[in-house]
């Protein structure tokens, strides 16, 4: 994503697992592509870009969503307040 934003590494900030954290997403498409034929339409780096795009052409939709609240390192610790 930084690649596609043009901005340097050195914006990344490791943080603390949340409480339940999965360590890792495995996907395995080989048996639709087998079975039904399926293929994707669009490399993953071509749809991350188009995310990405869509991201920085929609900021009217996200940019109240972000909040201190939702950009805090661990928002879990905040409490809730609801």
């Amino acid at each position: 994503i930084l690649q596609i934003l043009e901005k340097p590494e050195e914006l990344i900030t490791f943080v603390e697992d949340r409480p339940g954290h999965d360590i890792r997403y495995s996907l395995d498409s080989s048996k639709i592509r087998t079975e039904l034929g399926w293929k994707p339409r669009f490399s993953f780096k071509e749809a991350l870009e188009a995310t990405v795009n869509w991201y920085k052409n929609n900021e009217w939709w996200w940019k109240p969503l972000s909040t201190e609240e939702v950009l805090h390192p661990a928002p879990w610790r905040l409490g809730c307040s609801r």
